[in-house]
């Protein structure tokens, strides 16, 4: 039927509890190589971002960027859209790209560098979980 299909959140995967499922962005991908249009919203696009800044501005008044910081565990979505928009990174490393770096329940400093350097990221901070 070729009918648009618009995608809010672009994750390929996300995680629940210690597993790893497809998420909407998947679909989305999928549907696109099927030859139809989509339309993606949100992380890692700017005006997620954007509506983001106002709603904390409508809050709090001015927000000074460099006192917001995003957290996120997800290359593509959370780490490429935040530091695009200029904030700093907290990384959360036991989420999607664990395999890469964890060991034993263990983040692997090394590994984890190395990792970073390979996606070219640069988060300021890094922790196993979020808790």
């Amino acid at each position: 039927r070729k009918l648009p299909f618009i995608c809010a959140n672009p994750d390929l995967v996300v995680e629940r509890g210690h597993r790893l499922i497809v998420c909407a962005g998947a679909l989305a991908k999928a549907y696109e190589e099927l030859g139809c249009t989509t339309e993606i919203a949100g992380k890692p696009h700017r005006p997620i971002y954007d509506k983001a800044i106002a709603e904390a501005r409508d809050v709090r008044g001015d927000v000074d960027l460099s006192r917001v910081i995003a957290v996120g565990d997800g290359m593509p979505t959370d780490v490429r859209g935040a530091e695009a928009y200029g904030l700093d990174v907290l990384y959360i490393s036991g989420g999607i790209h664990a395999q890469h770096y964890v060991e034993g329940g263990r983040t692997d400093e090394a590994k984890l560098a190395a990792f970073l350097d390979q996606e070219r990221a640069h988060p300021k901070w890094w922790m196993p979980r979020l808790q």
